[in-house]
């Protein structure tokens, strides 16, 4: 079971503008909760996510509202990205802009949400991804 669902989406959006939106389609409103769940997936991968966001099997064991506030506003945003059926737009992209600054700072470490579990890298024999991080001091100019 997904961290949200279509009825979740009421403490942002009345139900008769999301049917308006989707024009009854209830897909559509499913791909934007996706959108959603991947993009905040996106900045929090350093936490285990099958504990946060849970998977089509099984559910999150860890219950927060404020993660669950965050891929609210950024699920309402894509949808009202749609089309703008008495919503004031500016507000919406106000609390998506807003959703994507916590996450960042999260990302960052700047943030620290009480409860939240570490992803455990341990149990892996090779490392997770692709990419190679390597850097060097700045180049030294003397002059004599």
């Amino acid at each position: 079971m997904p961290l949200i669902t279509q009825s979740d989406l009421g403490t942002h959006l009345y139900p008769e503008v999301i049917n308006e939106i989707t024009r009854s389609d209830n897909t559509i409103v499913g791909k934007a909760i996706d959108a959603a769940l991947q993009e905040a997936k996106m900045y929090l991968s350093r936490y285990d996510l099958l504990q946060l966001f849970g998977n089509d099997t099984t559910d999150p064991t860890v219950q927060d509202e404020y993660l669950k506030n965050l891929v609210k506003d950024i699920a309402c945003w894509h949808l009202i990205r749609l089309a703008n059926v008495s919503i004031e737009y500016a507000a919406f992209r106000s609390a998506y802009e807003d959703a994507i600054d916590s996450l960042k700072s999260i990302m960052a470490g700047a943030a620290n949400p009480q409860g939240w579990p570490y992803y455990d890298a341990t149990t892996e024999s090779t490392p997770k991804g692709d990419t190679i991080n390597w850097s060097s001091n700045p180049r030294r100019v003397n002059h004599y």
